[in-house]
């Protein structure tokens, strides 16, 4: 949930609004190709999908997708590039470092901004049991 727009200073202040209104989203910007594909694959998402983000002091968060897609045009989410959300239930801790499975870790290492599918079985059954336990 980092915008790819270098202009936008504070990156981390997306992921705190996210998990402040429950929700989820992406950027808007820049807008191209790559961020209509990835924003198809975000709005055809199942509901009840379990989604995981770093915070600004590198704390993962886990929730799940609990709603319809929508766009947010208010000054907020523009100023931190989060226009594109759906609603999410955000776990109230983050996770411990031992419950992050390794291909999260790999994920988040790979630097990408945001909306990566983890193509992990053993990663997805973790996430799951951990969001059970809560």
């Amino acid at each position: 949930m980092r915008s790819r727009d270098t202009t936008v200073v504070d990156d981390g202040a997306a992921v705190e609004r996210a998990l402040r209104l429950g929700v989820v989203g992406l950027g808007a910007r820049p807008a191209d190709e790559r961020l209509a594909r990835r924003l198809q694959r975000f709005v055809e998402a199942p509901d009840g999908a379990v989604v995981v983000t770093r915070d600004a002091r590198g704390r993962v968060h886990c929730g799940r997708l609990s709603g319809e897609y929508r766009r947010d045009d208010t000054a907020e989410a523009r100023d931190v590039d989060l226009v594109h959300v759906r609603p999410c239930t955000w776990a109230a801790d983050p996770l411990d470092d031992a419950e992050i499975p390794p291909a999260v870790r790999q994920t988040f290492a790979r630097g990408g901004k945001n909306w990566q599918r983890v193509h992990d079985r053993d990663a997805e059954t973790l996430l799951a049991a951990w969001w059970a336990s809560r």
